[in-house]
Order: structure tokens, then C-alpha cells, then sequence
């Protein structure tokens, strides 16, 4: 029989998750519509990707495909691998991770201080032998007493956010949300969500968020992947159907280029005490247009403040960077 591990009361991997529901004042106030940002930064990891980490771990224990003493291995833009990094020390965990060489540096910096080992491969396109998800999968298929995470098509991921972030979001909206939306990389916020709230009431409304360089607004449109642009986002945006994409139950989808992430990013900052990372920014971007286009209605948009901006810190509020990038915030158009 595999070895269980039993809960540890009090301890980091018992406090990933219920994380608050923040009302954003200034764009609620401006809209005449409730918006909400799941505030998944407070998580111990600082991301919304320590849920991902939870669930898939969890679910190889119960597997017996994961014990004391094995090495999880993962391809990650980083939140992912920190999230693994964060919960693998009190279960016996060692830490792989293939990361692309174009990252914000905190991310490795904050992975090398959690004492996982990373390899850095060059940033580039999924077909791609050498793209960090390859990577990853040839190093765990090497590796003895290795786990591969796998977290685009593991299930898991999605499953427990339906499990999870899904009914904290209806039970602190009372019920009553009407629309949410957020960006999808791995997919499995955006799957385990979608399902949760529309399993309550099939009328939400599901919007998935799209940045520059990403196929699945095109995807949702029309039937076929296509892209145009390029973002400075990172971990969100896909050229693929992963298996837990394949579970989304989504309505609509809409572009947000990173002018209107960029503003968003330095108006919550600025106004509402939130300085978000760059996939928060997008995010809330998304919701704003939704209550714009629903202005005065009192409808109630919920999205997800996946990290927060000091993760990112030495590009959001580099001023050189911003510029090399045409990346000069605005203030946002309140009406």
C-alpha cells in the first residue's frame, strides 16, 4: 500500500484556498455593477496556482502515484512551479522545473529560495521539441521516483477548482453572480469555475479573457485557431486545446490587448490598493468592458486576481521597460 500522509492541521497545504472575494470600489461605483476579484494572490504560494499544485498533487497520492522522497517535475511559467515548490517541502517532495528563459527574474528568484532546481529553456513555440512542456516530459520519463504534474492535461487541475474555488465564489456572491470571466492558460481555473457556477445556474454567463498571441478567442468564434499580436502576460494564453480546456463550459469570449491590462494594472493600484501582475490586470480589464457593457444594471461580475504585481516588479514599474514595450499607462475613461 502507498504510504499516506496524514493532514497537518494548521499547516501551509491546509490553507491554500478560501481566499476572499474583494469588491473593486472604484470600477463597481463607475459601472453601477458589482465587480469582484478573487483575491487567489492570498494564497500561500501568492497565486492563484496553488490550487492547481493542491489538486494535482493530492489527486497522485490518492493514486499511490506520489510518495515521500519522489520528484515532482513540471513545465511552468513559473506561478505553477512555485505553488508545487511551496507544498512539496512538509510532504517530502523534491522539485524539477523546466521554465522559459524570458520569465520576470522574482519568479526564479523566489523558486530558487523555495529550493527547487530549475532549468531554463528557450521560449518557444509549443511544436517545438525544446518547449519548457517537452522538456518537462522527457526529464520526468528519465527521472526515477518521478511525477510529472502535467498540469495543461491533467484533470485534476480543473477538477479542483470546481471542487473549490467555484462554490467559494457562489457562496460569498450569496448566489447571485451573473457573469465571470478570466484569461486561460493550463485552463483549469476557467474549467473547474465554469463548471461550479453553471452547474448552479446554467443563466451565468462565462466569458473567457484572451490576450495577444493566444487562439482561443479566435477558437470560441469561429471553430479554428488563429492569433494576431503578441502579449508581455504571462502563464495565460494558449495555442492548444488542452484536455482541461476541453471541459470549459464558456458562452463568449473577448480580445484585451496589453494597453487596456497595462491601465488597469496602475488604476487598481492607484485607486483601489491593488497592484496586480500582469494576468490580474487582463483580467479585470475583461470585467470593466462586461459592466460597461451592462452599465447601471447592478449585475454582479466576479473575476480572479491571480498574483500580485511584486512578482513582477522589476518590469511593471521599470519605466524603461514599459517603454521599450510602448507600455505608458493611461487613466482609465470612468464615466
Amino acid at each position: 500500500m502507498p504510504a499516506r500522509i496524514p493532514p497537518l492541521p494548521g499547516s501551509v497545504w491546509d490553507n491554500v484556498g478560501n481566499t476572499p472575494l474583494i469588491r473593486i470600489r472604484s470600477l463597481s461605483e463607475a459601472s453601477g455593477c458589482e465587480i469582484y476579484g478573487k483575491a487567489e494572490f492570498l494564497n500561500p504560494g501568492g497565486s492563484v496556482k496553488d490550487r492547481a499544485a493542491k489538486g494535482i498533487i493530492a489527486d497522485a497520492e490518492a493514486r499511490g502515484l506520489l510518495r515521500p522522497g519522489f520528484t515532482l517535475v513540471e513545465g511552468t511559467a513559473g506561478n505553477t512551479g512555485i505553488g508545487l515548490a511551496t507544498l512539496a517541502g512538509e510532504r517530502g517532495y523534491k522539485v524539477l522545473l523546466t521554465l522559459p528563459d524570458d520569465q520576470a527574474p522574482e519568479k526564479y528568484d523566489l523558486l530558487g529560495a523555495l529550493g527547487a532546481e530549475v532549468r531554463k529553456v528557450p521560449a518557444v513555440p509549443f511544436a517545438n521539441p525544446n518547449h519548457f512542456y517537452h522538456a518537462a516530459r522527457r526529464l520526468a520519463e528519465d527521472l526515477p521516483n518521478a511525477y510529472w504534474a502535467n498540469q495543461f492535461e491533467n484533470p485534476a487541475n480543473g477538477d479542483f477548482h470546481a471542487q473549490t474555488t467555484g462554490p467559494e465564489i457562489w457562496t460569498q456572491t450569496g448566489g447571485k453572480v451573473d457573469l465571470f470571466t478570466c484569461a486561460v492558460g493550463s485552463s483549469g481555473t476557467m474549467s473547474g469555475i465554469s463548471r461550479a457556477l453553471k452547474a448552479r445556474n446554467p443563466a451565468i454567463q462565462i466569458v473567457i479573457a484572451d490576450p495577444g498571441g493566444s487562439g482561443m478567442y479566435s477558437y470560441l468564434k469561429t471553430g479554428e485557431i488563429k492569433s494576431e499580436g503578441k502579449s508581455v502576460t504571462e502563464g495565460i494564453g494558449i495555442m492548444r486545446i488542452t484536455e482541461n480546456f476541453r471541459h470549459i463550459v464558456a458562452d463568449d469570449a473577448m480580445c484585451v490587448d496589453d494597453q487596456a491590462m497595462i491601465d488597469m494594472v496602475f488604476h487598481l493600484a492607484r485607486h483601489d490598493g491593488l497592484f496586480v501582475g500582469t494576468s490580474s490586470g487582463l483580467n479585470v480589464a475583461a470585467a470593466w468592458r462586461l459592466a460597461r457593457a451592462h452599465q447601471g444594471s447592478g449585475k454582479t461580475i466576479v473575476t480572479v486576481l491571480c498574483d500580485s504585481g511584486s512578482r513582477y516588479a522589476s518590469r511593471l514599474l521599470n519605466p524603461a521597460w514599459r517603454a521599450e514595450k510602448g507600455l505608458a499607462p493611461r487613466p482609465l475613461a470612468l464615466p
